[in-house]
């Protein structure tokens, strides 16, 4: 996992663009609408299925749990080329002001994102409760890592970051919802502004970085100038190794997405490296991209895709076309409202792609 030469440009990574879009179009249109008709149905191996496109509640995985994770990981493994040029620069300063600018924009739009910073209420704040903050502060600390130290000691600070968080929520309270050290810590930080403490962000921050550093190893892997085939086999092996050591790790501290602890990061972080592997085997590799192509549309502006689809309803443009199939379709409905809305944002985004619209932070 050695990093290649500042001088050496890059190809664009097609896979990692179509692996982010599929991400993204799981999260802003499939996951949503799925689910809308499932609850307008009642089919048994349907709602078997809808229970993989929702959150474990506590201790397991599902799914749907890898979609986050996800997300973090392909922030990090952009970074071996976004940053490559920084590395051993005598000055860091453009890049220190450049990965904390992008860091703020993100945590703000994280709040955006969250409902409450709109309505210009600080009662009703939520400072640090969302997907896009936990990206972030990942990529604040996964970047600075990135640009001031070599492979290896990005792998160390990977490993004490783990047991950093592992030990006092071992040894500093109970793995359980209302009880572990990251609620404590962020009922202690956060207080009353967040509305939601069955997922934990403060302690939790520590692991985000690690599964955005796992992305970063992963692009330095495919970053390295090895033959394909042979990267591939890496991100296999390394996606193997790191599930079989969460799955160790999980009969210690069980795989709970939602206070990501350190089991979780390696179970998760192997997944995303055996989805990363196969898709850079077969598009990167084999060239293989039919069918495929589509997905760039989300993959290519995910940030926009993200924040659209969580803060603009766009239902009643949908409503105000087709109000008149309401009691045509009954309680189908309500699940073609969902649809119209994503496929709105689907054609934004399309319309984005083809003009060569990308919004960039």
């Amino acid at each position: 996992m050695s990093d290649t030469p500042n001088n050496i440009k890059s190809p664009r990574l097609v896979s990692l663009d179509i692996l982010r879009g599929l991400d993204l179009f799981l999260l802003v249109f499939f996951q949503p609408v799925f689910m809308a008709v499932v609850a307008a149905v009642d089919i048994p191996w349907l709602n078997a299925v809808a229970f993989q496109f929702d959150h474990e509640v506590w201790a397991g995985f599902r799914l749907w749990d890898i979609v986050m994770p996800l997300f973090l990981f392909m922030v990090g493994t952009s970074m071996p080329f976004s940053l490559a040029k920084y590395r051993g620069h005598k000055s860091k300063r453009a890049v220190i002001i450049k990965v904390f600018r992008r860091a703020v924009i993100l945590f703000l739009l994280g709040m955006v994102v969250q409902g409450n910073l709109l309505s210009f209420d600080c009662d009703r704040l939520c400072y640090y409760n969302n997907t896009l903050q936990a990206i972030a502060v990942g990529y604040l600390v996964g970047a600075l890592v990135t640009v001031s130290f070599c492979i290896k000691w990005r792998i160390v600070i990977a490993g004490i970051l783990l047991i950093v968080y592992w030990l006092p929520m071992t040894f500093g309270g109970n793995i359980a919802p209302d009880d572990s050290f990251a609620y404590m810590v962020d009922r202690m930080v956060i207080g009353g502004h967040t509305d939601d403490f069955t997922y934990t962000w403060i302690w939790s921050s520590l692991n985000f970085s690690v599964t955005v550093l796992l992305g970063s190893f992963a692009g330095n892997i495919i970053k390295s100038g090895m033959d394909k085939v042979v990267v591939a086999k890496h991100l296999t092996f390394i996606g193997l190794l790191l599930v079989l050591a969460g799955i160790l790790w999980s009969l210690q501290m069980p795989i709970i997405k939602r206070v990501w602890s350190s089991s979780m990061v390696l179970y998760s972080g192997g997944i995303c490296f055996l989805l990363m592997a196969l898709f850079y085997y077969v598009i990167d590799y084999r060239g293989y991209t039919y069918g495929l192509n589509w997905l760039k549309i989300y993959g290519m502006n995910a940030i926009t895709a993200y924040v659209v689809g969580e803060v603009i309803d766009f239902r009643s443009i949908v409503v105000s076309l087709s109000y008149g199939l309401e009691p045509i379709m009954g309680e189908f409905y309500s699940a073609w409202l969902t649809f119209g809305n994503y496929l709105i944002l689907f054609f934004i985004l399309t319309i984005m792609y083809r003009r060569k619209i990308f919004i960039k932070i």
